[in-house]
Order: C-alpha cells, then structure tokens, then sequence
C-alpha cells in the first residue's frame, strides 16, 4: 500500500480543500469568552524568524508563534464540569481554526461542556529548534494550563480531554499516547495524561503505509529516520494506560485512509481500553461539513461516561 497524499500534495491544497467546506458552513466572525497565551513566558523551542501570523480573517491559520487557546465557557445551569481541548486539523501545514475548531466549541459549549480551541505552532524549521516536537509542546501545554485552572474555571480536573481533526487528530492522539515524557517545563509534576480522547478522521501513523504524506512531511520531513516514524505512529504507542477513546471516520475517506482509524481501533481493543467507533459509509475527509447530525454519537458517549449532563 502505498503512503496516501491523493489530492493533497502541498499545504494550499490542505487550505483549499477545507477552507471551501467550512465557508458552506461558518461565518466569517466568531468570539470567545477569553483568548489564553499558551505560555506565560518564552516559547520553548523557538527561535528567532520573520514568520507572521495570517489568515484570521478567512478561519484558516499559519504562521502561528505565539499559541493561544481560546475559551467557550459553557452556561452555568448546563455545565457539567467536563473540558475539552479542540485541535483543528490542516495537515500540519495551516490550522482550520473556525471550521473544525470554533464550531465544535460552540457545540460543545451549548451542551455544557468548557471548550478550549487550540491555536498550535505547525512544525517548521523556520521558527522551532526541532519541529517534530513543537505541536506536541503545545498539546501538553494546553492540558498543563486548562489542568492547573480548573478550579478557577469550574472545571473538573479529572474531566479534561482533548479532541482532534484529521492531523490534529494525530496532534491529540500523540499527547494521549506520549503523557509519560513532558516535553513542556512541568516543575509541579501536573498530570499531563488527557482523561479521554476524540479523534475525527485523523492521522495516526506516520509509516508508509498508512500516513497522509503531507502531514508525514510537515511533521517529520521527506526522510524521517525509522525511530522517528515509529515513534510518531500512535497505533504503535498505544498502552494498558492509554485514555477511552471516541473514533469516527468515513469509509470512502480520500485523504486519510479510514484504516488509520481502524488500526488504532484494534490496538487500543487489544490493551482493553474503552473504545468506541463510528464509520460511516460516505462523506470522504471533513465529512463534519456535510453531516450536520455527527456530533449525537459523541454526545451519547460522552453521556455514558459522565462528561455530559443527563
């Protein structure tokens, strides 16, 4: 099998293809109760460049070096004390900030849930001293910070997940399988350890055989060593301690093979953690733009495992 890339072979095809599903669905205009600065300090791994931030005004970002999470607080009579941190998707090439991210926030927010939308650095050399880490830096971060706030925010500190897209979705699934190694500074020892996971048609492997080869190459670059690949492959991280876990994927997905999602599935099945699947036969890649209904699924998971009201 050969690495998948159909139809997506550069970072403007990743900002074409999903810009021209969120237009049809989102407005040009969204807020937050509050932006966060990721880090209240330097920027680890970072070094000095011209890079500027764009794309704010169409929802579809990059050059991110200064991320931030933006917060949707839930209304008080509807929360329920759950958090999750939202991770858009865009091939690590620009990050789909309105589409995947603030319309889900909305979404969750509305059913009582703490919505954090991560605005993440996409790897470059440009701007990191290892760009391999530098998304996954951001990931912790964000647990760190949404962690050591709950109590000020009116969130439960062993109710906090985190929620993908696509290589977002390969973002949330390394921070779900690679808890164990901070790669922020942590000094209090915070649990870096996500309590569930939501992966939407992501990336999981970065080997040959499964990967979307542009996030391959953004991530990891054109000849990534054997080490880097198997340890960037979340199918192959996967432990007893690995959070519960919520897939969903279309079957005819051309961007991302559904056997990333299957893959995981299966692994994370062998190791008996809790794992819930959806496949649906149509809607190829970004089939949120065109399911309205696909977040009921997660709601009555999230249900059943006490992240929702009732």
């Amino acid at each position: 099998m050969k690495r998948f890339n159909l139809g997506y072979t550069d970072r403007r095809s990743t900002a074409i293809i999903l810009l021209a599903g969120w237009l049809l669905t989102a407005p040009l205009t969204a807020s937050a109760q509050e932006i966060i600065p990721l880090y209240s300090g330097a920027v680890p791994n970072s070094k000095a460049s011209d890079v500027q931030e764009s794309g704010a005004e169409t929802g579809v970002i990059k050059g991110v070096t200064k991320p931030t999470l933006a917060y949707f607080k839930p209304a008080p009579d509807k929360a329920s004390g759950t958090a999750v941190i939202i991770i858009p998707g865009g091939g690590y090439g620009v990050v789909v900030y309105n589409g995947e991210g603030v319309n889900t926030a909305k979404a969750l927010a509305e059913k009582g849930v703490a919505a954090f939308v991560l605005k993440y650095r996409l790897p470059s050399d440009a701007i990191m001293t290892d760009k391999k880490i530098g998304p996954l830096q951001d990931a912790q971060q964000a647990i760190k910070l949404v962690r050591e706030n709950a109590a000020k925010w009116g969130i439960d500190a062993s109710k906090i997940g985190i929620m993908g897209f696509s290589a977002g979705g390969h973002l949330a699934s390394t921070a779900a399988t690679h808890f164990e190694k901070a790669y922020v500074d942590n000094a209090s020892n915070t649990n870096l350890r996500p309590d569930f996971q939501i992966l939407i048609y992501p990336v999981i492997s970065m080997r040959d055989s499964l990967t979307h080869g542009g996030s391959h190459d953004s991530l990891l670059g054109k000849t990534a060593s054997r080490q880097d690949v198997e340890l960037f492959s979340n199918e192959l991280q996967v432990r007893a301690n690995t959070p519960p876990t919520y897939l969903t994927h279309a079957a005819d997905d051309k961007l991302v093979d559904v056997d990333n999602s299957i893959v995981y599935f299966e692994t994370l099945r062998r190791q008996k953690v809790p794992v819930e699947m959806h496949i649906y036969p149509k809607g190829d890649h970004g089939f949120i733009f065109r399911h309205p209904g696909w977040m009921e699924p997660l709601f009555a998971w999230m249900k059943v495992n006490s992240w929702l009201k009732n």
